[in-house]
Order: structure tokens, then C-alpha cells, then sequence
């Protein structure tokens, strides 16, 4: 007789989900029991690497990701991680193990008391099934819904000796499911949208993850191109949705409210697509848009646009209205942005390597395809000043600016990506210690990451806001006695230190000509040795 561990394994996998992330307790043991052969277990140290891990997995493979956490302590590990997955609409779906059915009300040990609550309002949905014989067709809901427009991760607490009870007559026909999002745009809207965007007199583009997401990058170039006008990234993006040498291009909108509006200042017409509008960071107040600026915010995501504080919103699958309105629009006679300049020339350093120049090395180095993984807070703008990003998914940054995601989320886009496409994580110091233990699961699997550390010795980005609130020298920003070669040696990584040009070209040569994973330390100031 089949049981309810077959039967929902067998929704898994008519799902093409063959691959667990997880860091196992003694709840999820008779889950992983049940596991049928070929299935891939990837073990992290830490739940929030492992969150981690299947976060760059699904952004890689646009597919539902498989994570198995442990009872409420699990739970409680991996919310760090699960706030950036929520925010990059991540299609993850979290099982985690309960205690025994009959007793969880006693509240043993390792029960998790109000389960489906626990996680909210970091997933889309969650829920603990009300009795044994559900157990398959919540797990179907968990994936549909995952999958499902507005995507993001979903959560299902399942008492452990589920597994084992036998499977209801109503499971057969669950595998052969399919969900589809079918709404789109209507044909006066995509009307609407291309009229005004055609007619107006500077138009400008502000696009978001979504669109990256989507794969809808070549539609956002030729909707630029008919209308010859400006790209910006959305602040605070966690993808990059258009060429970055493109002539249209212009960077990444700085992420507070008088910088947007100086930067779409003489703008008639802006179409945020895929983003918010918008993810500030910085406290910089001024009016929310330029004189006489119409928005026009289209977006998958329907708690986008009813949190927005600006502009008509439009709610659409992103890709389809953007292949949409790159056809309906009336091309403008304006002439065409003039071809990008030259890379700035970065300057070189004694004793250590600047990040633009580090930037510029990976550029040289990384063949074509590169997905590069960035955590390094502190030196974005000097990142996109060097990068030459042409391929959707070549991007992926901390959606929620939760830390610990570049280490793991490289080592998932990796393992999804297989030699298709090589993965390099530039990683702040700071930010390398939330989820260092990534390395050892790297190593593990011989996944093979070119981790890149940028060590400055400090909290980089605390300190540009300790200048911009005037708050002075405050304890807890230096970062002394970090030595990154020695913890991934201790996790089974080769690494090497660097701290001039030179060697820096010959050490991402090899790491970029090797089968497993490598890491370079790169003093990038003059005192991180310290």
C-alpha cells in the first residue's frame, strides 16, 4: 500500500523537483526516509545558508526550490534568509518537520506550537495540514502556489508520522496538476500604456527584478530603443534587467527620495516595470517625483502596487506586457542615446586593490555568461561602473538587504547552472560571516564557486551612513583578525590572499580554470590587514 510519504514524493518530482536543501533535526528524518532514489540531498551547516542556497537555486532555474527545515528552531534560523527570498519572489517551498501528531498540543520538545503563523509575513502562504490523509494535496498547494503569480516562498509544517500512514484514495491524480497565471494586460490597456509612453516628450525606463525574472530583457532593449530613451535600474534591485553597456543605460537609481527625484528630473513620462516604486534605503527627503512627472508602475506583484505611494499602477505578468508594449509602440523620432564611453579607467593602489580596480580584474577574467552574486554593500555603484552584464540572470543581490545571502546563494546558482554558466560571489567581509559555512557544503559537492572576499576590516556601508547621520566613530564597525584563507581551508577551500593587481589577474585565472571551488581574500584598503 502506498503511503503518504510516496504520494507526496510523487507530487514532488511530477513537479521536477529532485533536489533538497537542508540541515536535518530528528522530525525530518522520516520525510527524508521516504526520499526516492536520484534525489539530490544538499546539506548547509546553518538554515539560513541553506535558505540561502535554494534562494540563488530557484532564481537560477525560474523553478520551484525544495527546502527542509527543522521544527520551529529551523524555522527561526532561516528567517533571515527568507526575507531577501520573499522580496525576490523566490518560488521556494519550506517544509518543516512537527512533532508527532497527537502531541503537539502539549507543546513537547521540538514541537512547533502555531506552526503556520510562525513565518508570516515572510511567505505567501503557510499552513499545517489538519490531518494525515492532506498531507499530499498540501504539498500540491504549496508548489502551485510557490509557482503562482505573485511567485514567493510558501511553508508547510508536517508532523512526522505522517510519513508513514498510508495514502487516501484521492492522491493518484494530484502529480499530473498544472496552475497557470493567465492574466494580462487588456488590449485598451497595452493601448493606454504605449499611447502615453509613445507621446510623450522625454520618456524614461525604471526596471526592476521582475523583468529579469521574466527573461523579458530583450523586450525592455527594443521598448528602449523605439523610444530612445534612458534605462535606470530600480534602487535597491536585486537583479539587473537591462545591458549594462547599452547606450541607453544609466545605472542604478540612487535609493532615497531627493535622489530619485533629481535623477528623473526633466522626465515627462516614467514607467516603473517590475519594481516597486521604490525601495528607498537612505532618508533623504523631497518630493516623491519631479514637477509634472506622470508614473506608470506596472507590476506582477499586487501588494506593489497598493503600497506605492505614487502613481497609476497597472497589474500584469511583467514579461507579456513588456513583449506587449515593445510592439505597440510608435518608434520616436528623437535620436538614438549616444554609444557608452569607455570603462573607467580604475586606479591601482600600494598594498591593497581598490574595489573598481578588483571589478574590473573579475571583468577581464570571468568568461562570458558570468552570474555574478554581489554582497559587498558598500561598492555597488563601483561594480556597475566595470560590469558588463548582457545575459538575463548574470545579477543577483540580497533582496531585502538581509546579509549571509551571496556565500550560499552563489553556491545554489552554481549548482543550478552545472557548466552552463560559472558563478563568481563578491563578498564583503562583513557580510561573508553570515554565512561562511556555505563553504564547506561548496566543498562538499565540489561546486565550483570563485568566491571572491573584499576585505576592508570594516562594516563598509555602516560607515556611509554613520557619515550621512552625522553619528560619528560608534563601537561594533571594525572587522580586525579575519583571516578568510584559513576558515576555507578549515572548510576544505583552496584560497589564496591578495592585495596587488597583478596577483589578483594570475589568482582568478586559476580559480576560474578549476573544477571544484576556490576563494580569494582581497585586501581592498590600505589598513585591512589589521
Amino acid at each position: 500500500m502506498a503511503t503518504i510519504g510516496d504520494a507526496g514524493w510523487a507530487v514532488l518530482r511530477a513537479h521536477g523537483i529532485d533536489t533538497v536543501f537542508g540541515n536535518p533535526g530528528s522530525n525530518e528524518l522520516p520525510f527524508l526516509a521516504a526520499m526516492p532514489a536520484g534525489t539530490r540531498y544538499v546539506l548547509g551547516l546553518h538554515e539560513g545558508v541553506v535558505v540561502g542556497m535554494a534562494d540563488g537555486y530557484a532564481q537560477a532555474t525560474g523553478g520551484p526550490a525544495l527546502v527542509n527545515l527543522h521544527a520551529a528552531s529551523g524555522t527561526g534560523n532561516a528567517m533571515g534568509a527568507l526575507a531577501n527570498a520573499v522580496h525576490a519572489h523566490s518560488p521556494l517551498v519550506l517544509t518543516a518537520g512537527q512533532q508527532v501528531r497527537s502531541t503537539v498540543g502539549q507543546d513537547v520538545m521540538l514541537a512547533n506550537t502555531d506552526a503556520a503563523l510562525l513565518p508570516r509575513p515572510l511567505v505567501t502562504w503557510s499552513s499545517e495540514p489538519a490531518d494525515a490523509q492532506d498531507v499530499p494535496r498540501s504539498l500540491a498547494e504549496a508548489v502551485h502556489t510557490a509557482l503562482l503569480e505573485p511567485r514567493g516562498p510558501v511553508y508547510l509544517s508536517i508532523p512526522y508520522d505522517d510519513w508513514a500512514a498510508p495514502a487516501g484514495p484521492h492522491t493518484d491524480h494530484l502529480p499530473a496538476r498544472r496552475t497557470r497565471s493567465a492574466a494580462a494586460l487588456a488590449p485598451e490597456q497595452l493601448t493606454e500604456l504605449a499611447t502615453a509612453l509613445g507621446t510623450a516628450a522625454a520618456p524614461v525606463l525604471v526596471l526592476g527584478p521582475q523583468v529579469d525574472a521574466a527573461g523579458a530583457n530583450a523586450d525592455a532593449v527594443v521598448l528602449a530603443e523605439k523610444l530612445a530613451c534612458p534605462v535606470w535600474i530600480a534602487p535597491s534591485a536585486s537583479r539587473c534587467p537591462f545591458p549594462t553597456r547599452h547606450p541607453a543605460f544609466r545605472g542604478v537609481l540612487p535609493a532615497s527620495v531627493r535622489d530619485v527625484n533629481r535623477s528623473l528630473a526633466g522626465h515627462d513620462v516614467v514607467l516603473v516595470a517590475g519594481a516597486p516604486v521604490f525601495r528607498y534605503h537612505q532618508h533623504l527627503p523631497d518630493d516623491l517625483l519631479p514637477g509634472g512627472t506622470r508614473l506608470l508602475h506596472l507590476t506582477a506583484d499586487p501588494a506593489e502596487a497598493a503600497r506605492a505611494p505614487v502613481g497609476e499602477a497597472w497589474v500584469a505578468p511583467v514579461g507579456p506586457a513588456l513583449a506587449g508594449l515593445a510592439a505597440a509602440v510608435t518608434p520616436a523620432a528623437r535620436p538614438a542615446p549616444p554609444p557608452p564611453p569607455p570603462f573607467p579607467a580604475p586606479g591601482g593602489a600600494d598594498g591593497h586593490v581598490p574595489p573598481e580596480q578588483l571589478f574590473a580584474l573579475v571583468r577581464a577574467a570571468a568568461p562570458a555568461g558570468t552570474v555574478h552574486v554581489c554582497e559587498s554593500t558598500s561598492t555597488v555603484d563601483a561594480f556597475f561602473a566595470q560590469a558588463d552584464l548582457t545575459e538575463p540572470g548574470s545579477y543577483l543581490f540580497p533582496a531585502a538587504g538581509g546579509l549571509g545571502f551571496g556565500l550560499p546563494a552563489a553556491v545554489g546558482a552554481q549548482l543550478a547552472h552545472g557548466s552552463r554558466r560559472r558563478v563568481v560571489a563578491l563578498v564583503g567581509d562583513g557580510s561573508a560571516n553570515y554565512g561562511i559555512t556555505a563553504l564547506w557544503s561548496a566543498a562538499r559537492y565540489r561546486i565550483p564557486v570563485v568566491f571572491v572576499i573584499l576585505r576592508n576590516g570594516t562594516y563598509g556601508a555602516l560607515r556611509g551612513f554613520a557619515e550621512l547621520l552625522g553619528t560619528g566613530e560608534t563601537p561594533g564597525l571594525d572587522l580586525p583578525g579575519l583571516d578568510f584563507v584559513r576558515i576555507a581551508e578549515g572548510y576544505g577551500v583552496p584560497a589564496e590572499s591578495v592585495r596587488d593587481a597583478d596577483t589578483l589577474a594570475a589568482a582568478l585565472a586559476t580559480a576560474f580554470g578549476a573544477d571544484g571551488p576556490r576563494l580569494i581574500e582581497v585586501l581592498t584598503a590600505p589598513d585591512a590587514a589589521g
